[in-house]
């Protein structure tokens, strides 16, 4: 049986029947293109066992096939007449819905709603749990499962492009990140987080201090309903075993890395004191040059042309 939800006069009927306009605020671009939805599919490497959480489900044409190939799926919806809707049009399968506002719910809540691991504390490093969206469909259900034990689960998803990058860091910096991420976003965005040195930004190596990402295939604006203004990517980023440099506080380290590109034209010596500054940290241009020459960083160079181990060793020289 053929995806039903790629015809576009069925995704057509259905905005009506709902009103429901989409909105570039609210990143509804609705998948049209079955070669597209081939390559999600294939780049998340589907088992029978899998637990998948798919955000921004839409009217559920990647939700039809997660629940075809996965053991179960948690989809995040925040529109509330969508979230119902898909109610309504997978009744029986192996899904829960939740209507929510995804970077309100950690990963650790929904996975634990869904009985697949227990509920993080609120005092576990980098899940930070926040209050829950009213009108959300998280509270637990009569006979729900017990938590168990943790468990692997992947990431599936048509990323919103207005909140992609909130999106990665909120699942890539959980206490319980997913093993596999493979998620559809702008095309440039995509080419931002597999940049190499020469190239690079904070978004890159944000998601590659946790994952090594990839992207699988590009996909043309005009594979959605209503077709966004650029082109979008497959972007598939594996996790880690452990992060890509050592440090004692993430956070103090990017606030490192921030304070170099707020000026990326300028040269790092001068470039670091300032930036330094704008987050509340006082840093003459001799203490800069001499942190610089410490990490074996030229002080000629420029924000972009840093790896993350040569931002981990100036981080430290920093103390």
């Amino acid at each position: 049986m053929s995806n039903p939800y790629l015809n576009p006069l069925r995704v057509r009927a259905a905005l009506r029947a709902l009103d429901v306009r989409p909105t570039r605020g609210m990143g509804q671009n609705f998948l049209i293109d079955g070669q597209a939805l081939e390559a999600i599919v294939a780049a998340a490497e589907l088992q029978p066992d899998d637990t998948v959480i798919e955000v921004g489900p839409g009217l559920g044409v990647l939700t039809w096939e997660l629940t075809r190939r996965a053991a179960r799926t948690i989809a995040v919806e925040l529109d509330k007449r969508l979230a119902a809707r898909l109610h309504d049009e997978f009744r029986g399968a192996p899904l829960r819905i939740v209507q929510a506002d995804v970077l309100r719910v950690t990963p650790g809540e929904l996975l634990a709603q869904h009985g697949e691991e227990r509920q993080p504390s609120e005092h576990e490093p980098g899940d930070r749990p926040a209050p829950l969206a009213e009108g959300n469909s998280l509270a637990p259900t009569s006979g729900a499962v017990a938590p168990g034990p943790a468990r692997p689960y992947k990431l599936v998803a048509n990323l919103p492009y207005a909140i992609t990058a909130p999106v990665l860091r909120h699942f890539l910096e959980a206490a319980r990140p997913p093993e596999l991420s493979v998620v559809l976003v702008q095309w440039e965005v995509a080419q931002r987080i597999t940049a190499r040195p020469g190239d690079l930004s904070v978004l890159a190596h944000a998601v590659q201090l946790y994952a090594e990402p990839d992207i699988v295939a590009r996909v043309p604006a005009t594979s959605f309903y209503p077709a966004p203004a650029v082109d979008s990517a497959v972007l598939r980023m594996r996790r880690r075993p452990e992060l890509r440099v050592a440090v004692d506080d993430v956070d103090g380290l990017f606030r490192v890395i921030k304070s170099g590109f707020l000026q990326p034209r300028k040269q790092l010596g001068n470039a670091l004191p300032g930036g330094l500054a704008t987050m509340g940290v006082k840093l003459s241009r001799e203490a800069a040059l001499a942190a610089l020459q410490t990490a074996g960083v030229d002080p000629a160079r420029r924000a972009e042309t840093l790896t993350l181990e040569e931002w981990a060793a100036l981080y430290r020289a920093l103390g």
